[in-house]
């Protein structure tokens, strides 16, 4: 039996196994990163020279800068190498990941596919996704493998790609997803419901009021003359304010309906259109003398129910609000123009017109120009203009349903614009 030794011995023997270690760790991170290509050993038999061989050297010093983990595996499925990044993966130093089976990293309910991926990664290239046992826990990886022809024989090559990141990503995408479909199911449900009531309110209430106005009206025809004081005035009152629930309620049914309209586009020369909404103001036109000017009118994808609509608002407007004292001159201009939306939906080259409808009237002031589009806004009072304040509400709401936008500016005293701007067509998304 050896001897004790002394503190100081045992110091400097620690210290010296501590250099050895040291210098081995830099041989071997030194073999790993192709500094150095042979090696001279003392042995038993002297000193011998053993050289590096070119493929195996230079694999080497490229899986171990890979950012992904890498391991070489022999016909059996043993380790023969594997770079830094995998020994962390699973945690375990280097020496000791060597000669382990590969398979006993891979989570249980993975071995069946690991197996059928080695079976023919001898064949040609495969990918499988796997779960690898890591150092705390189970780690999705892609796997890919490839053979390898080294110096030593046909090796397999598999490169570990983490999935972690893809599979959150995947997880959020799904919730998201689920979260969005209960919230269109609701809102569906909502819009439903909406339609429904607006629909029964609607033609519940015009039936009271269809008889509020047959009876207000054969009091005025047959006992008007009778009627003292303000009597008269009143019975008026009554006829005109009914008359203005009866626009309401069909607006609001008309507003409503557009939210479960199809789209229905076709082919549309707006000059008909507007030819066909001048005709029914016909008579209006002629009474105030209206000059109406028509220019360059697009034949574009609409739906031309709602896009008729759009005009015979914006032509209404402009014989309603027009000055007492002029004529109202109304001019309609159309012509091709840019997105107005962004820079991607012009880059995907989908072709856009505007028509601008101009009006000498009565105008508004520019501050109100994001309000004249809401519903039930109104910038004049009920006892000078007939109307229920929804026609421009329904106008925007028929161009946003064709992917357009438009838009208004105004002087008090100086008349209006509005200029609409609709896609040609409407083969794209937007």
């Amino acid at each position: 039996m050896q001897e004790g030794k002394t503190y100081e011995q045992l110091v400097e023997e620690n210290q010296a196994l501590h250099d050895q270690l040291e210098e081995a760790a830099e041989t071997i991170n030194a073999i790993r990163t192709g500094q150095v290509d042979a090696l001279v050993v003392n042995g038993v038999d002297g000193h011998q020279l053993y050289t590096l061989k070119t493929a195996d050297q230079t694999y080497r010093v490229f899986i171990e800068k890979m950012n992904e983990g890498a391991v070489t595996l022999n016909r059996d499925g043993i380790i023969l190498y594997c770079n830094t990044q995998f020994a962390s993966i699973v945690g375990l130093p280097l020496y000791k990941v060597i000669g382990l089976s590969f398979r006993s990293f891979i989570a249980t309910e993975y071995l069946e596919i690991y197996n059928t991926v080695f079976k023919n990664g001898w064949k040609e290239d495969g990918k499988a996704e796997v779960f690898i046992t890591g150092a705390e826990k189970q780690i999705p990886f892609q796997l890919s493998v490839t053979t390898l022809d080294l110096d030593e024989g046909f090796s397999m090559s598999v490169i570990l790609t983490d999935l972690t990141f893809q599979k959150d990503i995947e997880k959020l995408l799904i919730l998201n997803n689920e979260k969005l479909a209960d919230a269109n199911a609701e809102l569906e449900k909502s819009n439903y419901d909406l339609q429904q009531f607006a629909s029964v309110a609607s033609h519940d209430l015009q039936e009271p009021l269809r008889k509020i106005l047959i009876f207000a009206t054969l009091m005025r025809d047959k006992h008007g003359p009778e009627l003292t004081g303000d009597g008269s005035v009143f019975l008026d009152k009554i006829i005109s304010s009914s008359n203005r629930m009866k626009t309401m309620i069909f607006d609001i049914l008309s507003y409503s309906r557009l939210a479960t309209n199809n789209d229905n586009f076709v082919l549309t020369d707006l000059n008909e259109v507007v030819a066909e909404v001048l005709e029914d103001y016909e008579i209006v036109i002629a009474e105030k003398q209206a000059a109406v000017t028509v220019e360059n009118l697009p034949v574009i994808e609409v739906n031309r129910g709602q896009i008729r609509q759009v005009f015979q608002n914006l032509i209404s407007n402009a014989l309603k609000f027009a000055k007492p004292d002029e004529a109202p001159a109304i001019k309609i201009v159309g012509q091709s123009c840019s997105s107005p939306f962004n820079e991607q939906a012009k880059q995907a080259g989908k072709e856009y017109c505007s028509i601008t409808v101009t009006d000498n009237g009565i105008g508004f002031n520019d501050l109100y120009v994001e309000k004249i589009f809401s519903l039930f806004q109104r910038l004049n009072t009920k006892d000078k203009f007939e109307g229920s304040g929804i026609g421009l509400a329904i106008t925007k709401k028929i161009i946003d349903k064709h992917y357009g936008k438009i838009a208004a500016s105004s002087k008090e005293g100086k008349g209006s614009e509005f200029v609409i701007t609709l896609p040609v067509r409407h083969l794209q998304n937007i």
